[in-house]
């Protein structure tokens, strides 16, 4: 009875919460502690695992996987490792107590007293024994790790071999003749195996065991039926009341949404599974069978629950990818399509792994699943092309795809068809291998696009300044607000990173073989080539290509980052902010070609010949390329001149726009663009008009007559130069008498604006409203021109007076 409701307890728990509680046990005294192995009896155990693992290796008959035995050997050499590790202490406490006991007496010494010269004898035995310990714990890891080599490279080569083998066609009659012929003995197998199966439902039907298989399918159906609703509602519940407004909220309840079928579907399959094995009824054969179908189920309802979340058809608020409504619509049922295909065809593989099923059949059921998998994929490709022409033909605005989006979609396409000319061309193997490799690359981006929404947005939720969490920051510690936006970009982006990472290694993880495995199979295929010392190979080309891409991208995408997120929420000013972009564009560049040559095993020795033929040539034609770069490093270091600043150089005058790694870009005034050197700016007179100081400065000289009222013109020219909006307050305007000369008197008025560049416009207004400001007022710019007329006396009267 105890054990009973133990059971009961144990089934209640796995249905509301845990998945991993296993009431298997019908023992119910709890079992006694074993007793801790030694170290000489945990040598013996992992030596007997790797001579095993080496038997298992030199026997052909064997039908253990490679991976498998792989496994084994890096266990051994973790444990061993760690065995090691663990008695390197010890052996420090030996050596601290031998060297506390000192060296043993010499010859004709007297004599130390007997308990010293035992307790002396029994540390340095231990010491033996323990050095020999370490000694063969550090073999034996060194062994399981060669032998893990080994087992790798046998694996890959497997791998390889088997993606490279040819079968029949399905369109010549050998396929199906020997499909044919060997479906009896395959059908005599799976009907063993179902009689099996229902021998083990009957029993678990006996009155011991229905109780606890009722419950469990009951509480499965529970799961399936309302469980899903229930749970869904209560996750939404929760992410509506605890998760405040915005980006957070979408991703989480799309995430809501996906652990909402992974959960229920996965629990009751779980549930089946416990109830049927309750009293471990099931045979070893049978139960890995239903083990490994209860992880196929998990995945299926993984596939279809992330499909949902991202589609989100009923809730298209929540939908996380730029999707329209219609594009959603046509893809609504391929989740489910391929996670009902993944369950099925999962299910035949175990189902032939146990079975033993013939060769011909199992080539037969690979065929069809590449054909299907890539068939559903190569269909949902169709229809959102369709949904799209579709879209653009209505007039609708047709969101915008991302490069890697058009990237994996044209991907796609060419994995559709390299498996559909595998599967007419008899590679069947290449075809399922590419087929399941589509299905598991993307599931694999669905997962990471869903979880980088969700880092990206919990992130900037939790250190938005204007958030309760970054309030608190920012009290707490005095924190600027930029300072968390920084660190909110830098985080997020990190978490990108590693993300992206981590789906990398996944993706290469279940295949056995990485891309350079494949690369090196396809550079024995070809013979290599050599140009002089230099080796040319294709693997090595590829790889060096694929280096330098991806090198590019990222510093591209860094750039960017720093460009547009990272540098416009710190303080400093925008010149500096495209001096360090620069910067680290041309050391990156660099970087990215070092590495692009290590990839291609390029040496000095492999390209001296090369060098020392084009030296003379590059020493001549780069000196003026050299010295411009050196003098942009220097303007990018110094900074006598940076982006925004307006200079005057040798008659061009304007403003700084880009500074390159040659020349600099100056716009002028009548928005052209002059190049200049970098060496012009280095080794010539620059005026630098905003360096010390960005304000600009207005003069105007006013001549006036002497009779002109002084006091009343300068308080009128004072006027107007304040109550200009171009003008500032601070410095404040003059205006000064400067001189007296010509029966005039000339007034000096100076302002000061902004700018520089807002000199001529605002010296316009100025000009304009002090000549309207002094017609109005009378006060005249000049004197008032007078002509004098003189008579003269006559040309005779004068002759005559003379006379």
């Amino acid at each position: 009875m105890p054990t009973t409701l133990l059971r009961y307890l144990l089934l209640l728990l796995l249905t509301f919460g845990s998945p991993t509680l296993f009431a298997q046990n019908s023992d119910p005294q709890p079992a006694a502690t074993a007793p801790a192995a030694t170290p000489a009896q945990t040598l013996d155990q992992l030596g007997g695992q790797l001579d095993t693992v080496k038997a298992a290796l030199k026997d052909k008959s064997t039908d253990v996987p490679l991976g498998d035995l792989r496994n084994t050997a890096l266990s051994v050499q973790d444990q061993a490792r760690q065995l090691a590790t663990s008695l390197a202490p010890q052996m420090a406490a030996l050596q601290a107590q031998l060297a506390v006991l000192g060296p043993p007496p010499a010859k004709g010494a007297a004599a130390e007293a007997p308990e010293v010269a035992a307790q002396r004898r029994q540390l340095e035995k231990t010491q033996a024994n323990l050095d020999a310990q370490i000694k063969q714990a550090q073999l034996l890891s060194q062994n399981a790790l060669q032998l893990a080599a080994q087992l790798t490279g046998m694996r890959n080569d497997q791998f390889q071999a088997r993606l490279a083998s040819r079968t029949a066609t399905p369109f010549s009659a050998a396929f199906w003749v020997d499909t044919a012929r060997s479906a009896p003995d395959d059908m005599v197998r799976l009907r063993r195996l179902g009689a099996r199966g229902v021998e083990a439902w009957r029993e678990a039907w006996q009155p011991p065991n229905r109780r606890p298989l009722l419950l469990c399918l009951i509480a499965a159906a529970l799961l399936l039926g309302g469980g899903r609703w229930l749970l869904e509602r209560l996750l939404l519940l929760l992410a509506t009341r605890h998760v405040p407004d915005g980006h957070l909220r979408r991703s989480a309840m799309a995430t809501a949404v996906a652990l909402t079928a992974i959960l229920t579907t996965g629990l009751a399959a779980q549930l089946v599974y416990l109830g049927l094995n309750w009293n471990d009824i099931l045979d070893p054969d049978l139960d890995a069978l239903a083990a490994s179908a209860v992880r196929l189920v998990w995945f299926a309802a993984y596939v279809t629950g992330l499909g949902r979340a991202l589609l989100s058809v009923r809730r298209p608020s929540w939908r996380l990818p730029a999707l329209s409504d219609l594009v959603a619509q046509r893809l609504r049922p391929f989740p489910w399509l391929l996670g009902a295909a993944a369950l099925l065809f999962g299910l035949f593989e175990r189902t032939s792994r146990t079975i033993g099923t013939s060769l011909p059949a199992t080539v037969a059921t690979r065929a069809l699943m590449a054909l299907v998998v890539s068939g559903l994929i190569c269909m949902a490709l169709l229809r959102m092309r369709r949904a799209r022409r579709e879209l653009v033909v209505s007039g609708v605005e047709v969101e915008q795809r991302p490069i890697w989006i058009g990237l994996l979609t044209a991907a796609a396409m060419l994995g559709v068809v390299v498996s559909w000319l595998g599967v007419i061309t008899g590679f069947i193997a290449l075809a399922f291998f590419v087929a399941v490799q589509m299905l598991w690359v993307g599931v694999i981006v669905a997962t990471v696009y869903l979880l980088i929404h969700l880092l990206t947005d919990l992130i900037d939720t939790l250190l938005s300044p204007r958030g309760r969490g970054g309030q608190r920051l920012q009290t707490t510690f005095e924190l600027a607000p930029h300072t968390l936006e920084q660190a909110a970009t830098l985080l997020s982006g990190a978490s990108r990173v590693m993300l992206i990472l981590l789906a990398l290694a996944t993706v290469l993880t279940p295949f056995g073989a990485g891309p350079k495995d494949l690369l090196t199979s396809a550079g024995q295929t070809f013979s290599s080539l050599k140009l002089g010392d230099l080796a040319i190979e294709p693997g090595t080309i590829f790889t060096a290509l694929l280096v330098l891409v991806a090198g590019m991208f990222v510093l591209r995408m860094l750039k960017r980052w720093l460009r547009e997120q990272l540098l416009p929420k710190s303080t400093m000013e925008p010149g500096m902010q495209d001096s360090i972009v620069t910067l680290l564009g041309y050391l990156g560049g660099m970087l990215v070609f070092v590495l692009t040559l290590a990839a291609l095993h390029v040496d000095l020795k492999s390209i001296t010949w090369i060098v020392s033929a084009l030296s003379l040539g590059i020493g001549f034609g780069l000196q003026a390329i050299v010295q411009n770069f050196i003098s942009g490093l220097i303007l990018l270091v110094e900074r006598p001149v940076k982006v925004g600043d307006w200079v005057s150089l040798n008659g061009v005058e304007g403003d700084i726009r880009r500074i390159n790694v040659r020349a600099t870009e100056i716009q002028m005034g009548d928005r052209s663009t002059m190049i200049v050197p970098n060496s012009q700016l280095i080794t010539e007179k620059v005026r630098n008009v905003t360096l010390a100081n960005a304000q600009g400065r207005v003069q105007i000289k006013l001549p006036m007559p002497l009779d002109t009222d002084a006091g009343k013109a300068r308080e009128l020219i004072l006027q107007v130069l304040r109550t200009h909006p171009g003008t500032l307050a601070m410095p404040a305007p003059t205006v000064q008498l400067e001189n007296l000369d010509g029966g005039s008197m000339l007034f000096s008025c100076t302002a000061y604006v902004n700018s520089p560049r807002e000199v001529s416009s605002v010296k316009s207004d100025l000009l304009f409203e002090m000549l309207e400001r002094l017609r109005v007022a009378k006060l005249p710019m000049t004197s008032p021109q007078s002509m004098v007329l003189r008579r003269l006396p006559p040309l005779g009267d004068n002759h005559d007076d003379h006379d």
